[in-house]
């Protein structure tokens, strides 16, 4: 609908205040969608950098843990009992919507640690290096999550950008210039016809 091919009618002038106002509207919630989904990213980005610090600080006892393990029960030992615990169980990935963004949660059997091995066979640094190692492994879980959906977010507020920045600079100016250019023409129209119609009046 660009204004040379508009014709000046006062049809066409009710139709392109409408869509300024569609346009307007449509701009108010793009924008308000915009602010939710960035406060969202930004909360979760908060939470990507503590789990960070909290996989980090684990690592850290586990490897400390380990090292000790090691040093009073023997690599080999260590080796052979770490055959025995459990394997990783089955998990599913689900999704959950935010402002219409499908986020993805995993859903786990978080049962009580369960080992084949007897406790008689290691010390407290292996089982504590053990236990280390289960946190880290959920506190992944959970930064996997988080980490994609501030991914998913990104593209969300790019896509809404794009859209709201297509109203706000193309289409809602469009149509001001639109109603503009009508209003000017049935102005001049009238006035045209108001001195037409106070000449007949005269020559009469």
């Amino acid at each position: 609908m660009a204004v040379y091919k508009v014709t000046p009618t006062k049809t066409n002038l009710i139709k392109a205040k409408n869509s300024l106002e569609f346009s307007k509207k449509g701009y108010e919630l793009l924008d308000r969608k915009r602010t939710v989904l960035i406060r969202e990213m930004m909360t979760l980005i908060d939470k990507v950098n503590e789990l960070q610090k909290r996989i980090d600080i684990k690592f850290t006892e586990a490897y400390e843990a380990l090292k000790l393990a090691n040093i009073t029960m023997g690599t080999e030992s260590i080796e052979e009992i770490a055959f025995s615990i459990e394997k990783e169980g089955e998990f599913n990935i689900l999704f959950k919507s935010v402002m219409g963004v499908e986020t993805p949660y995993i859903k786990y059997d978080d049962n009580s640690f369960s080992t084949e091995y007897g406790f008689f066979r290691t010390n407290p640094a292996f089982d504590k290096a053990v236990l280390n190692f289960i946190d880290i492994k959920k506190i992944i879980y959970e930064l996997a999550e988080v980490e994609n959906s501030v991914y998913k977010l990104a593209m969300e507020i790019k896509k809404t950008q794009k859209r709201a920045n297509a109203l706000e600079k193309i289409q809602i100016p469009k149509y001001i210039k639109t109603i503009k250019y009508i209003e000017e023409v049935l102005e001049e129209k009238e006035r045209e016809d108001f001195f037409r119609l106070k000449r007949v009046k005269g020559k009469r």
